[in-house]
């Protein structure tokens, strides 16, 4: 079974980097990185005085008892100077580097949580693969343990 990142959606970018609210309908906050933030939007770590934005994101689609948000880092930076959308330059091992344990959480069509378990970063493929291989899972969504912020969304890639 394959899987990959789902990227955040680019209409929540656009919203904070330009008008500066995030999904909860509050102010975003504009900072100078302290170096090493999980900048979700290009799957690497922030560079010190680098400028983020704080915010919350919700990765999901539907209302429902699991519906969740989760504080997310993302640069602040409208595109490259390509006039490109930033794009990933990161990977999945060095976003996620020096973080330990990550909650892996398995999630149904509906929306509804079906299993869930801390794991480390270096096991996370094999982890995700055996949630991918059950018929009730959809998708997976990664939290950092410590500070419960959103990390990722994986998605099935082809059928099942």
């Amino acid at each position: 079974m394959t899987f990959a990142v789902t990227p955040i959606r680019e209409g929540f970018l656009r919203k904070v980097r330009i008008s500066g609210i995030d999904d909860q309908g509050q102010p975003v906050r504009q900072l100078l990185a302290e170096g090493g933030e999980p900048c979700r939007d290009v799957l690497r770590r922030a560079r010190p005085g680098e400028p983020i934005i704080l915010s919350s994101y919700c990765p999901f689609t539907r209302p429902g008892p699991y519906r969740e948000y989760g504080a997310v880092f993302v640069l602040a930076g409208r595109q490259q100077a390509t006039g490109e959308p930033l794009r990933p330059t990161g990977t999945v091992d060095s976003y996620l580097r020096q973080t330990a344990p990550v909650v892996l959480r398995a999630y149904s069509a509906d929306e509804d949580i079906v299993a869930a378990k801390l794991v480390e970063p270096g096991v996370l493929a094999v982890e995700a693969a055996e949630y991918f291989a059950r018929d009730d899972v959809d998708f997976v969504l990664l939290r950092f343990a410590v500070y419960g912020c959103y990390a990722l969304r994986l998605d099935r890639v082809g059928g099942r």
